[in-house]
């Protein structure tokens, strides 16, 4: 190495590692229920009305806890315990729906393993953000949503096998395996990074607010503003960004009468795996690309891509000229949301007070899921899907809009 050459950042650590793996088992775990989910319901005598109740109000328990759990991880500067008891409560009661005989009680267990998932995500973004120089931060977000995928990818792969020789009450059992394996990945890999690490891109004389002995209302109201304007066009994209099931229902829906339920629920299946394929593929590159070039152009690009997905899912077909591609472009624009607001989130926020920041994107996000997954469902029940998924492609294509208007100028994201 030359005197004017610098060292490469590590950003593949210890934690990014474990982390990753966790994500990995988790969603391995819940997505092979995910998968099978809206075949289970119509099982059991419910239907997409039912499938965006369930979907928005469990983002919406796992919205309630989301704030507060960050905030908590500040105040106690650990994020482990949190991440612990968020890891075992949705690998004990997601397999727990295999024993539901109705839909409100899926409800009752899908709200409950959500709770679960509110309590550990803010905590473990923080540390995750910890854990790395700002100059890798979209490289160990992008490798972990790469992870985190790669189970979203493997459990519905699970499922789509099982299909063959297990019922649907079966495979929502066996993911109990992966989903306590996280749990002890969690437990016994994991360790918590006390240094509070610089950040880039913020104004300390502006922007940084530390939590220190400040109640959770007024931690709230010093988070910095930059990071509040780009909360506005995540919760309006938030609010047409529906739960990814809705998308494997559709397809279910029209390829019903050509091939039959039994044929067009595996298909699905094997196009909601596309779908995680596609959201794995993209999520490291995009997640690196934001390092070199900002996080503003590329996210509100997630937005629009959004859009056209709702857009052709409105009009569908079944056509696998139309449906794969959808499938891809539902993956692409996954990555980068999930990606680039995480990433954008730990330019934006001072160590601190990250936990708390992470758990109200996290919660606004939640709230978007909820009204979008109700309403989607509502509309698709009562109208039509067209009605239903033309409103989303409204509310992503605005998201974007106002995230490209509220950050311009001299906003951090570039």
């Amino acid at each position: 190495m030359t005197k004017t050459e610098k060292p490469k950042e590590k950003w593949l650590n210890r934690n990014v590692a474990a982390m990753g793996l966790t994500s990995l088992l988790g969603d391995a775990g819940h997505e092979m229920v995910t998968a099978v989910l809206p075949f289970f319901l119509i099982l059991i005598g419910a239907g997409p009305g039912a499938l965006g109740l369930i979907e928005g109000f469990s983002d919406g328990a796992s919205s309630f806890v989301k704030s507060f759990a960050g905030y908590l991880s500040d105040k106690m500067k650990k994020r482990k315990p949190l991440m612990n008891v968020g890891y075992f409560l949705t690998g004990i009661f997601t397999p727990l729906i295999a024993a539901a005989s109705s839909w409100l009680q899926v409800l009752g267990l899908r709200m409950t393993a959500w709770l679960g998932r509110g309590a550990r995500g803010p905590p473990r973004d923080a540390l995750l953000a910890d854990s790395v120089s700002p100059n890798v931060t979209g490289k160990a977000f992008g490798f972990h949503r790469t992870m985190d995928t790669l189970g979203a990818i493997i459990g519905p792969a699970l499922a789509l096998f099982l299909l063959t020789f297990l019922d649907y009450q079966q495979i929502i059992a066996i993911s109990i395996i992966p989903g306590i394996a996280a749990f002890f990945v969690v437990l016994l890999v994991v360790r918590e990074v006390q240094k509070v690490k610089p950040q880039k891109n913020i104004d300390p004389n502006k922007e940084t607010a530390a939590v220190k002995e400040k109640g959770f209302i007024n931690s709230l109201r010093t988070l910095p503003r930059s990071f509040k304007l780009f909360l506005v066009g995540v919760g309006v994209f938030g609010l047409g960004n529906f739960a990814n099931s809705l998308f494997t229902l559709r397809a279910h829906d029209v390829l019903v009468p050509i091939v039959g339920s039994f044929e067009a629920s595996a298909i699905a299946v094997g196009l909601y795996t596309l779908l995680n394929v596609a959201y794995a593929a993209f999520s490291f590159p995009i997640g690196a690309l934001s390092d070199r070039v900002g996080r503003r152009r590329i996210l509100a690009a997630g937005y629009f891509i959004s859009a056209i997905a709702c857009l052709i899912t409105a009009f569908l077909v079944a056509d696998f000229l139309i449906l794969v591609p959808l499938f891809l472009l539902a993956g692409a624009f996954s990555a980068i949301t999930d990606t680039i607001e995480g990433t954008a989130a730990a330019d934006l926020l001072p160590s601190e007070s990250r936990g708390t920041g992470f758990g109200v994107l996290q919660t606004v996000n939640g709230i978007g899921d909820f009204a979008s997954s109700a309403v989607v469902g509502a509309l698709w029940a009562f109208i039509s899907p067209m009605v239903a998924f033309s409103y989303a492609a409204v509310l992503s294509a605005a998201g974007g809009c106002i995230l490209l208007y509220l950050t311009r100028g001299n906003h951090p994201l570039k």
